[in-house]
C-alpha cells in the first residue's frame, strides 16, 4: 500500500473511532465539548501537544519496534 493510501487509511479510521464515541456516549461527548470550550488557550494547547506526541511515540513503537 503506498504511502498516500496508508495516510488516507489512517484519516478514516480516526474519523471512524470518533464517529463511534458520538454514536455511543453523546451526552458524555457533549459535556466533553463544553469542557474543552472553558479550557484557556494554553491549557488546550498543551493537551494537543500531548497527544500529538503521545501519538507519535505510539506510531514509532508500531511502525519500527513492533513490526
Amino acid at each position: 500500500m503506498d504511502k498516500l493510501a496508508e495516510l488516507l487509511t489512517a484519516l478514516a479510521l480516526a474519523i471512524a473511532l470518533e464517529g463511534i464515541l458520538y454514536a455511543l456516549f453523546p451526552a458524555t461527548m457533549r459535556r466533553f465539548i463544553l469542557q474543552v470550550l472553558e479550557m484557556p488557550d494554553a491549557g488546550l494547547r498543551m493537551a494537543g501537544l500531548v497527544a500529538a506526541v503521545v501519538a507519535v511515540a505510539a506510531i514509532a513503537t508500531i511502525r519500527f519496534i513492533l513490526v
